[in-house]
């Protein structure tokens, strides 16, 4: 794994997950079911919990989204499902969390929104009543800001400010400090009602990748919070992805950063948990943490004429992931073994060579044979039409062979 030096901040536990400080930079994810239907709610947070999602935030928006959330995490729990859920706020958080006691302390974090409550009116009794509401369950809260519902009276103010100042700022900088001090004086007002500091999360989300920079390098140079990173309205598809992965890298580099969600916005009917894969593959890629076995490709070019190595690609890929849950529960460092799947001889050996296993496929006008590579030696070479069956056998072996079983693992006293 990549030494990147982390940031220093307290540490927040949701749930049974550790947020901040040492702890692995953590994937969380956010429902698009109505909270109020159960039975869908609970599939789509076992769907994401399976991906990969160690926290997922739900909405609460009415009444009956309130009465619906003790219900959820119990069947999650029947299900021997424990990921934390979160419950997201805005406007009536104060009235749901009071009125719906149960719906409070099955929550193992509340999201609240400074710009949609009370803060930087008249009063913060909205959102002091929230905060007292998670003291009295001990329960922690992310302070989320967002440019999109900023304090619009502290937005005022400071525009005020600057326009009156002898060198003003641009529209972006204020709006920019805007957000931080949204935050850093939210997180004030909760440590004054009796939240702990390490009870509270900060995120500052926008949807530019250069806000998202400036913002969070702002906010991490202010404080010692955990922060929560995220492009809000990230997109959808390769916008969404790359966007996501070109701010969230950035910050994750530089050691900024204690739990991210990647936003995307899936197609009619698409897969909710793509966003989790797409936010372990950034950590992954990065070298921060491991979640599952990687697949190296060629992208094929003139010496590539079949597809066969691309389908071989996918499936090995698919079959990976689809693998993973049950060798994590059975072996160690499994997540971290490395296949390379190519299609000709220019660079098929070599990589081959760099990965735990690798094949190198015919390419056009190349004799029909596929050698395979251990560990960077030549095992075997295989022909003909089993190829892939034979590939996968291998596969199998070298995972039961080379990654410790959990069973057998030694009891430390």
């Amino acid at each position: 794994m990549a030494s990147i030096q982390r940031r220093k901040s307290v540490t927040c536990m949701i749930g049974n997950v550790r947020v901040g400080s040492d702890a692995p930079v953590v994937v969380q994810s956010m429902t698009n079911t109505d909270t109020a239907d159960v039975a869908s709610t609970v599939e789509q947070v076992a769907s994401l919990a399976r991906a990969g999602s160690e926290l997922v935030r739900v909405t609460v928006n009415n009444e009956d989204a309130a009465a619906a959330v003790p219900r959820i995490v119990e069947q999650l729990d029947d299900r021997g499902i424990h990921v934390p859920i979160i419950g997201d706020f805005h406007y009536n958080g104060h009235i749901l969390l009071k009125k719906y006691p149960a719906c409070a302390r099955a929550l193992a974090k509340y999201r609240i929104n400074p710009g949609n409550v009370s803060v930087g009116r008249k009063d913060d009794s909205n959102f002091g009543t929230m905060v007292q509401v998670a003291v009295e369950n001990q329960k922690p809260v992310r302070i989320g800001v967002n440019w999109g519902s900023l304090d619009q009276a502290l937005l005022t103010r400071m525009m005020d400010e600057n326009s009156r100042s002898a060198d003003p700022k641009d529209a972006r900088e204020v709006t920019m400090e805007a957000m931080v001090v949204s935050a850093l004086n939210s997180a004030a007002i909760a440590e004054k009602y009796g939240l702990r500091r390490d009870q509270i999360i900060l995120s500052a989300k926008v949807s530019g990748v250069q806000d998202l920079v400036d913002v969070y390098r702002s906010l991490a140079s202010r404080c010692s919070y955990p922060l929560h990173l995220g492009l809000t309205e990230a997109g959808m598809g390769a916008k969404g992805i790359v966007a996501s992965s070109a701010g969230l890298s950035i910050l994750l580099q530089e050691g900024i950063g204690d739990t991210i969600r990647v936003s995307l916005t899936p197609a009619p009917g698409g897969d909710r948990a793509e966003e989790v894969r797409v936010a372990q593959q950034i950590l992954q890629s990065l070298g921060i943490r491991s979640f599952t076995p990687q697949v190296t490709a060629c992208p094929g070019c003139g010496r590539t004429t079949s597809t066969f190595f691309q389908e071989m690609a996918e499936q090995i890929q698919s079959y990976l992931r689809e693998q993973m849950p049950a060798w994590k529960e059975r072996y160690s460092g499994v997540e971290e073994m490395k296949v390379a799947v190519m299609g000709c001889v220019v660079n098929g050996p070599g990589e081959s060579k760099h990965a735990n296993l690798g094949i190198s496929l015919p390419g056009t006008f190349e004799e029909p044979k596929a050698p395979v590579y251990v560990d960077g030696r030549l095992l075997t070479t295989l022909r003909g039409e089993k190829i892939v069956t034979e590939f996968m056998r291998i596969l199998d072996d070298y995972v039961d062979s080379h990654y410790t079983s959990k069973a057998e693992a030694p009891v430390t006293a």
